[in-house]
C-alpha cells in the first residue's frame, strides 16, 4: 500500500493562507504605512502649517487641540501607539515575514486600480464626472500629499475608530453580528461620504460624487474589515494618487 502523497499545491496555498492572515495584523499595517506617515508628516512640516493638509487629520488635531493637547507630532504619535497596543492584544509574534510588505503593496496597487475602474464605470454609466475629487489643484505638491494623509488619516478616523467603535456599540445592545458589521459599514460610509462637503475644503454637494463617495467608503470598510487597517489605507492612498496622476498629468 503505497501512502497518499499531499497535493502539489500545499505549499502555495500555505503561503497564500499565511500571507492572508500576517497582512491583516496590526504590526504589518504599521510598518506598511510607516513610509506614507513619514513622507505626509515631512511634506506638510516643509509646506508650513498653513498648507494644504488632509481633512481628516485637520479634524482630529482641532479635537486634540480643544482637549488641551496641540502638540504637532502627537497625532502620528498616537496612530502609532494605538496599532502597537492592538497588535499587542493579538498576542501575536513582534516579527513579519520575509516579502510580505512587498505583497501588501502589490495587493494595493491592484485594489487602487479596481476602485479606479469603478469610478470610471460609474462615470460612463451616469454619463457624469468619473472622478469625484476636485483635481484643479493636484499640480501643487500640498495636494499630493494631502492625498497621502488622506490614505491614513481617513482610514484611522472613519474605518480604525468609527467602524471600531460603532461596532462595539451596536455589540451592547445586542444587535448581531453580521447585522451589526453590516450596519457599521453603512453608516460609516455615509459619514465618509458627508464629510467631504463640510468645512474649509468641502466640495459642492453633488449627487453623483456623493453615491460614489458612499461606494468608496463601503469599499474601503469591506477591506478594513476582511484585509486589515494597512491594506486599506494603502489602497485608499493609492487610489487617490492614480486619480491625481490620471487626471492631473
Amino acid at each position: 500500500m503505497t501512502s497518499a502523497r499531499p497535493p502539489t499545491h500545499a505549499p502555495l496555498a500555505r503561503l497564500a493562507e499565511g500571507y492572508w492572515f500576517e497582512s491583516r495584523q496590526p504590526l504589518a499595517s504599521l510598518v506598511f504605512i510607516a513610509p506614507l506617515l513619514i513622507a505626509y508628516e515631512a511634506g506638510v512640516l516643509m509646506l508650513g502649517p498653513g498648507e494644504f493638509r488632509n481633512g481628516a487629520d485637520a479634524l482630529m488635531r482641532g479635537m486634540l487641540t480643544r482637549l488641551g493637547f496641540g502638540q504637532y507630532f502627537l497625532l502620528p504619535v498616537l496612530t502609532v501607539c494605538l496599532l502597537l497596543g492592538w497588535h499587542y492584544t493579538t498576542r501575536r509574534p513582534w516579527r513579519l515575514s520575509r516579502g510580505l510588505l512587498w505583497g501588501m503593496a502589490g495587493e494595493c496597487m491592484l485594489l487602487s486600480v479596481c476602485l479606479w475602474l469603478l469610478a470610471q464605470l460609474q462615470g460612463f454609466l451616469l454619463r457624469a464626472p468619473a472622478a469625484p475629487i476636485d483635481l484643479s489643484i493636484f499640480q501643487t505638491i500640498g495636494t499630493a500629499v494631502g492625498y497621502i494623509g488622506a490614505g491614513i488619516y481617513e482610514e484611522l478616523l472613519f474605518r480604525l475608530i468609527l467602524l471600531s467603535l460603532t461596532v462595539w456599540v451596536l455589540k451592547r445592545i445586542k444587535v448581531r453580528p453580521q447585522s451589526r458589521i453590516i450596519a457599521a459599514v453603512l453608516l460609516t460610509s455615509l459619514l465618509f461620504a458627508a464629510a467631504h462637503y463640510v468645512g474649509r475644503y468641502g466640495d459642492t454637494l453633488l449627487w453623483y460624487t456623493f453615491t460614489f463617495r458612499f461606494l468608496a467608503g463601503v469599499f474601503f470598510a469591506i477591506l478594513f474589515v476582511f484585509r486589515g487597517f494597512g491594506i486599506a489605507a494603502g489602497a485608499h492612498a493609492g487610489y487617490d494618487i492614480l486619480v491625481g496622476l490620471s487626471y492631473g498629468g
